[in-house]
């Protein structure tokens, strides 16, 4: 059965939402749809076991009396249920304490028109069409000499619509589709067992990895890391994965929002138009990216997104900001609201990517006599205060120049002040995640070992 547009019903309904509770008291208020429906399969050791068909919709809405708002959601669509809700939404804020930043997005902000971004594929798979790439996928990596056994493997398919209307006249609507395909196995026998995975992900099923291609890798990455060896505690410069590479710009991006930097608890607080990172160095967010997996065509309150170049030449250019954080920090919105149906908007990175270097990663290890290649990362020590990083890893050592041998059950740690200011990136950027990065090489860490 094919997904239903219904942009403009779920808009009239929103509007007509916006209406009810300016009757009920309401100052202002906006009100955010979401519509999905997804299929996923779960597939292991040849047998199908499971098959999850989920349908549903919800309706969040945020009303302001004066400085005070108040937020309810509902599935409940009829009209009985609506005027009950904002009823209780206009109470409840009535009620509320005063906040003297909340409020709606400024009306010169807000989204006119925005491009087509091609979010959505019509293609919508079948159960057992899923089975077979699920299937095919977990055979790829079992044929890997060294594999012993899966974890399972799974297919799945989701899409989903949101609509947004604001009392200032906002509205607007988008779809947008997801494919998936992933494996994860396990190599080696008894406490030698070694376990990796390998995922895709796309909006469009035309783009999508080949099952056989995705299994066939989770395979290779498992048996890779058989007979890991331990080392000894040194300094030595870490080259990051992609993989796991993003994940230094998930803390950048957690560092530079309005409501971290507005309380003082980010330790990049005193760091805008400063460098941070060695000069050339580029930090994009693109929400503009077709069919990216994070692209949308307006923020979680109306606002209008663009490209933002975070950093720039090494500096920072801006903070992450919703219309909120925006006026505690005396700023503008940067359209970067993201939200859900049952609270306030707050700052979120869209498509946020690393800009490439002109080294390939071969190039980039080639002068390193020893060295870590991370290719994963365990725990979630880091301080965003202070910036003090300290995280399980694993991955191989580099011999001059090359990956030598598995390595386990180390620790890097360092500053991400530092760290930062010494990364250096590869040429070798692909767009997977969502948060994406090239290899990258951090000089002047610790690898805490034997």
């Amino acid at each position: 059965m094919s997904f239903p547009d219904r942009r403009q019903q779920h808009l009239d309904l929103l509007t007509d939402l916006m209406a009810r509770a300016k009757r009920a008291g309401a100052d202002a208020a906006d009100a955010i749809m979401v519509q999905g429906a997804s299929l996923n399969i779960s597939f292991r050791l040849g047998k199908l076991e499971d098959v999850e068909r989920s349908e549903g919709q919800d309706l969040g809405i945020r009303v302001l009396v004066g400085r005070r708002q108040a937020f309810v959601s509902t599935t409940d669509l009829s009209s009985a249920a609506l005027d009950a809700t904002v009823a209780r939404v206009v109470a409840m804020a009535k009620a509320a304490p005063e906040d003297p930043y909340c409020g709606l997005a400024d009306r010169d902000l807000l989204a006119k028109r925005w491009p087509d971004l091609d979010l959505r594929d019509h293609v919508e798979p079948t159960t057992e069409d899923l089975v077979a790439r699920a299937k095919a996928a977990e055979e790829a990596a079992l044929a890997v000499k060294g594999v012993t056994n899966s974890e399972g493997a799974g297919a799945d398919w989701s899409v989903g619509l949101v609509a947004l209307a604001t009392s200032e006249g906002f509205a607007g609507a988008y779809i947008g589709s997801h494919h998936g395909v992933s494996a994860s196995v396990i190599a080696g026998e008894g406490t030698g067992m070694e376990r990796d995975y390998d995922y895709a992900s796309v909006r469009h099923l035309s783009e999508l990895a080949s099952p056989e291609e995705v299994g066939r890798s989770a395979g290779e990455k498992a048996v890779a890391r058989l007979n890991p060896r331990k080392m000894p505690s040194q300094a030595v410069p870490i080259v990051f994965d992609p993989r796991v590479a993003g994940s230094m710009l998930g803390h950048l991006a957690g560092a530079v929002t309005g409501p971290a930097v507005a309380r003082g608890t980010s330790f990049l607080k005193d760091r805008l138009h400063k460098p941070v990172f060695a000069p050339g160095i580029q930090v994009i967010d693109d929400p503009h990216r077709k069919r990216g997996l994070r692209s949308k065509p307006f923020d979680g309150e109306g606002v209008a997104t663009q490209r933002t170049v975070l950093i720039d030449n090494g500096e920072l250019t801006t903070w992450l900001l919703d219309s909120a954080s925006a006026r505690q920090l005396k700023l503008k919105s940067t359209g970067h609201a993201a939200r859900g149906t049952g609270g306030p908007p707050s700052p979120s990175t869209t498509n946020l990517y690393l800009a490439p270097g002109k080294q390939s990663p071969d190039e980039m290890m080639a002068d390193i006599k020893h060295g870590l290649y991370v290719t994963e990362i365990i725990g979630f020590g880091v301080n965003a205060v202070t910036g003090d990083y300290s995280r399980g890893a694993a991955g191989f050592w580099i011999e001059n120049g090359e990956l030598a041998y598995p390595v386990s059950e180390l620790t890097i740690a360092g500053n991400l002040k530092d760290m930062f200011a010494r990364l250096t990136p590869a040429s070798d950027l692909t767009f997977r995640y969502g948060t994406d990065s090239p290899t990258v090489r951090i000089e002047g860490m610790t690898v805490a070992g034997t």
